[in-house]
């Protein structure tokens, strides 16, 4: 028995076409519900732990809880225990774009040979410290750069864009979502 191996740049090829094609014949199987919850510590600090998520019509765990500490540096009256919130949401933007164009090189059969990237936010601090009304909250522009390396830069462009046109988290920064809230106070 012969098996062939069919991952590329480490992507499971025949996986990745396979929930396409299950996603294709059933539509109910791509609604996912993300969850994380998060729990104050003390000043700025908290911990989010991500375990559970709804989708493929079941309820699902990841392989292990995973958690996270956030908090703010100590120049922003923080303890340094943590990644800012806003720095997760630069993370988020770059490993969402790197997954995209990990998966979708290796839908087209392009080799990756580095994928790395820098994400910068600019944000002015009078916004939310409430000081200019004129001044939004969060950050005023990102930046991403991308450096790509591989046998096809022609294709390694290409990948890029695809990865810019189907990125999530991409598409909630530059668009928006709607957040509802609910709050048990007592």
């Amino acid at each position: 028995m012969t098996v062939t191996d069919h991952t590329r740049n480490g992507v499971d090829v025949d996986m990745l076409f396979a929930t396409i094609d299950a996603v294709k014949s059933n539509p109910q199987i791509a609604d996912f519900r993300f969850r994380v919850t998060n729990h104050w510590i003390a000043g700025t600090n908290s911990r989010t732990t991500i375990h559970d998520f709804h989708g493929a019509l079941q309820d699902l765990t990841h392989v292990e809880p995973r958690t996270y500490e956030a908090d703010h540096p100590v120049v922003l009256t923080g303890k340094d225990r943590g990644s800012t919130p806003a720095e997760f949401l630069l993370h988020a933007l770059a490993a969402c774009l790197t997954a995209g164009i990990a998966n979708i090189a290796a839908a087209r059969g392009v080799r990756l040979d580095e994928v790395s990237s820098t994400v910068e936010g600019d944000i002015d601090l009078r916004g939310l410290l409430g000081l200019d009304p004129g001044v939004r909250n969060g950050f005023e522009g990102i930046r991403v750069s991308f450096r790509l390396r591989g046998d096809d830069p022609a294709a390694l462009r290409q990948v890029f864009e695809q990865s810019k046109a189907r990125s999530a988290v991409l598409d909630m920064v530059t668009n928006g979502v709607p957040v509802s809230f609910e709050v048990d106070a007592a």
